[in-house]
């Protein structure tokens, strides 16, 4: 799988052949910005798609550097990419979990206004855990939305038995 930079990407990166004499060349600091940026961001991409020696350097190639930069930058990131893995796993967010649910039905069967009317309503209580924190959400909603929402999750839950799905998943590891 081979890394796409966009232009702006391959723009920063452009300044990296010269960024090694940058005080004798009087390069700005904007410019080393973006060069640092640029290599940051070429680093936690190719660490997150977990791309493969050849596949880091085709991606690399084509940015025109000279051998002896490509092997250099080929070296930073097999030396590195545990380590940057591992650190991008820590600073994803942790979300919470589900922990229980309790439900009632409530339904009107009528009002002052209208002796004939039938309003059923579904509310539901979500208990999440967050951080070893337990938190309660209240829900309330119509059966015929409720349908729907579990409809589209049982379509979400087949989707993920696709072949490509479990790619994905497994790329992600």
């Amino acid at each position: 799988m081979l890394l796409v930079l966009s232009a702006e990407h391959r723009a920063h990166l452009g300044c990296l052949p010269r960024a090694g004499g940058a005080g004798k060349l009087d390069i700005g600091v904007d410019t080393i910005q973006h060069g640092v940026e640029g290599l940051t961001y070429l680093l936690t991409e190719s660490s997150k798609l977990m791309i493969s020696e050849i596949d880091f350097q085709d991606s690399i190639h084509v940015l025109g550097f000279s051998d002896e930069l490509n092997k250099s930058l080929l070296q930073l990131y097999l030396d590195n990419r545990k380590e940057i893995r591992s650190i991008l796993g820590e600073l994803a967010p942790r979300l919470p979990s589900y922990h229980n649910l309790e439900w009632r039905l409530d339904v009107q069967l009528a009002s002052r206004s209208l002796r004939q009317q039938i309003k059923p309503a579904v509310t539901m209580k979500l208990y999440l855990n967050q951080n070893e924190d337990q938190t309660a959400q209240v829900l309330q909603t119509d059966p015929a939305t409720l349908l729907h929402l579990i409809q589209q999750l049982e379509q979400a839950l087949g989707e993920m038995k696709t072949n490509h799905c479990r790619r994905i998943v497994r790329n992600m590891k």
